[in-house]
């Protein structure tokens, strides 16, 4: 109670101190939920490429489209245990070149597939895909929320844009299941069959290409897996030894692919450390600040206390626990704030795709711990200023 009294004396000096936690804690809670977004995206794209290898067109082919018989190839090689084919078309086309996270995409799904995928997704509503499903999709949370389609509804893909021209092809899909957020790309995709998926790459071909190709006979690019537990090492051996032994076709290197996204990663951390340091700056000097007048003003108390049997300790403590007090509450409120901005701003963008904050724990610990750790620390100096008073000569200094 004593420290709560402490606080209400200069209760414009108290806000203020505050005041100064909270934009600083604002700042690193708001800045640090984007950087979290970006962060949980790159770790699904660096956790899903990490397991197998990505095999496409060779540099210099126009067209990036594979014959199927390539798999036939690809299974041959050692060290190979499933090849999928890969078919992908945008879910909005002529939605603008402006993209806040991972474009709307139609995937197809493979039967088999999801058992070997680290990158795990499971089902909120409905019911996933059959191998000979027609006419069905499972939509992300992200894009179910966009296109505010739920299970049972339909919806025609891709979806129309304002401008279409005259020839522009689409054909409508039930939902049959949604899936739950996981915070990364898949949240993003519709998913159909594969032979959905090909008849819906044959209509975003150019008419003349488009009766000239039996969309039935190609693929945009295959994924190889080895066995399970295969490090990164090894799929880069084995990535190298299809690029040996099978033509027309190029392997990428997992590791490339898992250091581009980690690279990555390393400007989002180092935004959120720059909003740390603002917070640092601003709320620490507020603290120092507010405690060094404290102690002036109470110079003649802490002398009576002193006096009246008052250890150094409990002198040390008091002063350190009305610090880290004022860093607590400046911390709750600008956790606060920043959360309500966070969630106000993905509302809103929610249906133009721009989810672009994600609020975790480890966020939550890191704002809040450090709000209650700059109070403690800036509290240091002024703590042991008041501790180390001569009790006579503080009883003779006039207030």
């Amino acid at each position: 109670m004593e420290i709560i009294r402490n606080l209400t004396r200069r209760k414009l000096r108290s806000f203020l101190t505050i005041s100064g936690i909270v934009i600083g804690i604002f700042a690193l809670t708001t800045m640090g939920s984007m950087a979290e977004h970006f962060n949980a995206l790159l770790d699904g794209g660096a956790k899903y490429f990490s397991s197998n290898i990505q095999v496409g067109a060779p540099d210099g082919q126009q067209a990036a489209l594979l014959p199927l018989s390539k798999m036939a190839e690809l299974q041959k090689v050692p060290g190979v245990e499933a090849v999928y084919p890969s078919y992908s078309v945008p879910l909005k086309p002529g939605g603008g070149f402006v993209s806040f996270g991972v474009p709307d995409t139609i995937a197809n799904d493979n039967p088999g597939e999801g058992s070997r995928i680290l990158l795990k997704t499971s089902l909120a509503r409905g019911h996933g895909l059959s191998a000979d499903s027609r006419g069905e999709v499972v939509l992300g949370t992200t894009v179910a929320n966009e296109i505010k389609k739920n299970v049972g509804d339909t919806i025609d893909l891709p979806v129309r844009p304002p401008d279409a021209k005259p020839g522009f092809v689409n054909h409508p899909f039930k939902v049959v299941g949604i899936l739950n957020r996981t915070g990364t790309a898949p949240d993003n995709f519709a998913t159909v069959s594969n032979a959905d998926a090909r008849m819906l790459v044959r209509d975003s071909l150019p008419t003349a290409i488009r009766t000239s190709i039996d969309v039935d006979q190609i693929s945009m690019g295959f994924t190889v897996y080895a066995k399970p537990g295969t490090s990164v090492a090894q799929l880069d051996g084995l990535a190298k030894r299809i690029n040996d032994q099978v033509p027309g076709v190029k392997a990428t290197k997992p590791s490339d692919l898992v250091n581009a996204f980690k690279a990555s990663g390393a400007v989002f951390t180092a935004i959120t450390t720059g909003a740390a340091l603002l917070a640092l700056v601003i709320g620490g000097l507020s603290v120092v600040n507010t405690m060094i007048m404290a102690v002036t003003e109470r110079v003649r108390e802490i002398g009576l206390k002193k006096a009246v049997g008052a250890h150094t300790i409990h002198i040390l403590r008091e002063y350190m626990l009305e610090a880290t007090l004022i860093g607590l509450i400046g911390g709750l409120i600008g956790y606060s704030l920043g959360v309500g901005l966070a969630n106000l701003l993905d509302a809103a963008g929610r249906s133009s795709n721009l989810d672009l904050f994600l609020i975790t724990p480890t966020l939550t610990v890191l704002a809040l711990g450090f709000a209650v750790v700059l109070g403690a620390v800036a509290g240091v100096i002024p703590a042991f200023r008041a501790a180390r008073l001569d009790p006579v000569t503080a009883l003779r200094t006039s207030n």
